[in-house]
């Protein structure tokens, strides 16, 4: 799976640390591909939505299947990223919530607030968002919904 991760400066650290988890191939039974859309300084001020529209656009054009994104509390890149058509953020930080947003809302990209998830819980976090399937069935009229 091809997965795109960017950031804005306050949470570059915590992105960092996720690329190196990922591309370390720490997800079991996953074969991961990470694509880094940036930033590259926890120093120099960025704008979330920049980096949210970067990997909306490259989920929607097929350049990447999933999107991570870690703003300071992952509520302005979830904001972002969810006014894009077709993207369908989901601002997460427990286990419980990364699973249901696979499960029943097909989930494309995962939010994390780096003042918010230790690096430890963001990595648990993914292992579930990434390896659960959406469900289908009764859910998908409510996901096509999300796009009319």
């Amino acid at each position: 799976m091809k997965i795109g991760i960017a950031s804005d400066h306050a949470g570059f650290a915590l992105k960092e640390h996720l690329v190196i988890y990922l591309k370390n191939n720490l997800v079991k039974n996953l074969d991961l591909e990470v694509v880094d859309y940036g930033c590259n300084s926890a120093t120099e001020s960025v704008d979330y939505p920049d980096f949210a529209k970067k990997i909306g656009d490259a989920i929607l054009t097929n350049q990447i299947e999933k999107g991570i994104l870690v703003c300071g509390s992952g509520v302005g890149m979830s904001i972002a990223a969810n006014r894009i058509k077709g993207i369908r953020a989901a601002l997460l930080s427990d286990l419980l919530s990364a699973r249901l947003c696979r499960e029943h809302n097909d989930s494309n990209v995962a939010c994390f607030g780096s003042w918010i998830v230790s690096p430890k819980m963001a990595e648990e976090i993914l292992c579930v968002w990434l390896s659960v399937n959406f469900g289908s069935g009764r859910h998908q009229r409510r996901v096509d919904k999300l796009d009319e």
